[in-house]
């Protein structure tokens, strides 16, 4: 479980660009050929974690919890599975926003802009590392109405996806309002289906406002 000390805007946070260079250097915990971990320590914040191959599936969840190289939480460990079934040899999670926090409803409320900006980095350089036509799998489920400012993340990540050429997926049936399944009790076997994210942001489930 990860409680959030404090909103991010009260913690130091490295740019992604900070973060990346670190990750990239050897590392005692794991074997960074195999892992990428940004940044590469524990902390409030998690820009990207997965494993490295040559056909990587970018599976987008709402944010990090507790999950690490080596030590992956039961919803990277389903993503993982999955994302291995459909042909891919390895897997990138990233998040909508990277706030790390295990119960959704202790993120903050309000979006820090500087920490989504540099999450936005984060994202595209996972699309730069996918190949050609980097496919991504929207897996944020109903979560995504715990705050009003997701959906504005998503719509962002959209239209960086669109310019990287981005293929988008989802795995097990939509919700009632459109919002993809979230990974966790997907079976392993589970296939991925076409995501049509223009469509899926212009249904007024995609707009929520905080309670």
């Amino acid at each position: 479980m990860h409680i959030p000390k404090t909103n991010t805007a009260g913690i130091e946070v490295l740019s992604f660009d900070e973060a990346l260079t670190e990750a990239l250097n050897p590392h005692p915990d794991y074997e960074v050929a195999d892992w990428l971990y940004v940044p590469n320590r524990y902390d409030e914040y998690r820009y990207i974690l997965g494993t490295r191959g040559k056909k990587p599936l970018i599976c987008v969840g709402i944010n990090p919890s507790t999950a690490a190289p080596n030590d992956l939480d039961p919803t990277l460990k389903s993503a993982q599975r999955i994302a291995l079934s459909n042909g891919y040899d390895s897997f990138l999670m990233f998040n909508v926003y990277a706030q790390r926090a295990t119960r959704p409803d202790d993120m903050e409320k309000e979006r820090n802009q500087w920490l989504h900006d540099e999450n936005m980095k984060a994202f595209a350089y996972l699309l730069s590392i996918a190949g050609e036509r980097p496919a991504v799998w929207a897996a944020w489920g109903a979560i995504i109405e715990k705050r009003a400012y997701l959906s504005d993340c998503v719509r962002e990540m959209a239209e960086i996806g669109n310019r990287a050429g981005a293929v988008w997926y989802h795995a097990g049936p939509l919700s009632v309002k459109g919002h993809p399944h979230h990974p966790l009790y997907l079976k392993s076997n589970t296939p991925l289906e076409p995501f049509d994210t223009e469509a899926y942001l212009s249904r007024s489930g995609a707009h929520v406002q905080d309670a």
